[in-house]
């Protein structure tokens, strides 16, 4: 199956690229969003992730990311002491996933969501449909084309 793309969002102040390089990896857990969580469980291995910091200033996409291992059950859903506890949520039946990533670069230029929603070719971009959905899939040729805008 041919590689897919993704786009992740994280608040700078919650946990930055900088975060990320710094772990190596990490999970990325309490996604309670279901569109987003159907997202991640079609998340495989190897799979490159454009990394965007929302509510900065100015938001935009930072650098690449790589999920390291594919949706497993969030546990923190079940753990009554979590900020993202659903006390609905049943560890015989999960509800919600999560994915691990991993760092891969972090672009010299952070490529402004203004500055993406001038390209003509990016339009059709679900970051410029749909900002606010947190983990969202990414066309190749709209990959490759923030990559190159990022400086990589």
């Amino acid at each position: 199956m041919a590689k897919q793309y993704w786009l992740m969002k994280s608040e700078e102040d919650v946990y930055s690229i900088d975060d990320l390089e710094a772990d190596g990896s990490t999970c990325w857990e309490g996604v309670r969003n279901y569109e987003a969580r159907n997202n991640m469980q079609e998340m495989k291995e190897g799979d490159m992730v454009l990394y965007y910091h929302s509510n900065a200033k100015p938001s935009g996409v930072v650098g690449l990311a790589r999920v390291s291992r594919e949706a497993y059950p969030d546990h923190y859903a079940f753990d009554p002491d979590s900020n993202y506890h659903h006390e609905k949520s049943d560890p015989d039946d999960p509800t919600w996933y999560m994915v691990d990533i991993e760092y891969v670069d972090t672009f010299p230029e952070r490529v402004p969501l203004s500055e993406v929603k001038e390209v003509d070719a990016l339009q059709e971009m679900e970051l410029v449909r749909r900002m606010r959905l947190s983990v969202q899939s990414v066309k190749q040729d709209e990959f490759e084309r923030i990559k190159k805008m990022g400086g990589l």
